[in-house]
């Protein structure tokens, strides 16, 4: 009987992968990224127009149970796409490994192909409602792109120096400020936009912590967009950021009323007793 050699597919394609990276490693090498160019041409395309340099940012405001407030706020998925084809020399993937029927896990590979830097980051979103009902076959498939979108880009700017990302946004932030915009006709595009979503004025105004809609000048137009950014990308959604928090406060301002009231009831029945017993319990 003659010898007969197997070779496994996972073995091939093992190797076809390893052949592929090694190739463009060695192609990473051979023409290297140009930093001062690559800066260049991030602070470009960033800076292309007024609503490029605003889509860089997302931006979130969370109030605490102490009634804090704390403001996260970052670089954009898009942004990151910008940064990773001008950085160049990256290899970047995003892709679901994970699907419990509860959450989707997202994992988002970066590799340097110059300084052979890899980085991987995975990230978490819930699929089901809060009565506790599973989403759509489509809707998984949304929180799925939006889960790897947002994996991606942790993945980029992990990679990438954030010295190379301090400087991009100098740009962008000294663009967004010298910004000449009418903001009245913005402010109403703007409530127009969110009125779509299902946001009234109202919760606008108390996410801003305003009084009135004219309050609402150029900076605030400006944390209007990046939240909006932070909604389309996945990094939050409009029930957590106009909803919940109102509920919560619902909530909050429910039991203190409770409290007042069995705080002040409390009172009267001490008075009461004190009275009757200066008065010999008459």
């Amino acid at each position: 009987m003659e010898n007969q050699i197997t070779i496994s597919q996972p073995t091939m394609l093992e190797a076809l992968n390893k052949s592929e990276i090694d190739t463009q490693i060695a192609t990473a090498h051979a023409y290297p990224r140009n930093e001062e160019e690559a800066l260049r041409k991030m602070a470009k395309l960033a800076c292309m127009d007024e609503d490029t340099a605003a889509d860089c940012f997302y931006n979130l405001q969370r109030k605490g149970a102490d009634g804090t407030m704390t403001v996260i706020d970052g670089l954009s998925v898009r942004m990151a796409e910008i940064i990773a084809a001008c950085w160049g020399n990256l290899r970047v993937q995003a892709r679901i490994i994970g699907n419990d029927g509860k959450w989707i896990t997202a994992q988002g590979i970066c590799h340097d192909l110059e300084s052979n830097v890899a980085v991987s980051k995975e990230v978490k979103r819930r699929i089901t409602t809060k009565n506790g009902y599973t989403f759509s076959e489509d809707m998984q498939v949304v929180t799925g792109n939006a889960a790897c979108a947002i994996a991606y880009r942790n993945a980029v700017l992990a990679v990438v120096p954030k010295a190379v990302t301090n400087s991009v946004i100098k740009h962008v932030r000294a663009m967004m400020a010298n910004a000449r915009i009418d903001v009245p006709k913005v402010r109403t595009q703007t409530l127009a936009w969110w009125a779509t979503k299902g946001v009234t004025e109202a919760q606008v105004l108390d996410y801003l912590g305003l009084v009135n809609i004219e309050q609402i000048d150029k900076a605030q137009l400006f944390t209007l967009r990046a939240l909006a950014q932070a909604i389309n990308e996945g990094t939050t959604t409009i029930e957590e950021t106009f909803v919940t928090p109102q509920a919560q406060a619902k909530v909050a301002e429910n039991v203190r009323q409770a409290a007042t009231a069995a705080k002040a009831k409390a009172e009267q029945a001490i008075s009461r007793a004190k009275v009757k017993s200066a008065t010999g319990g008459e």
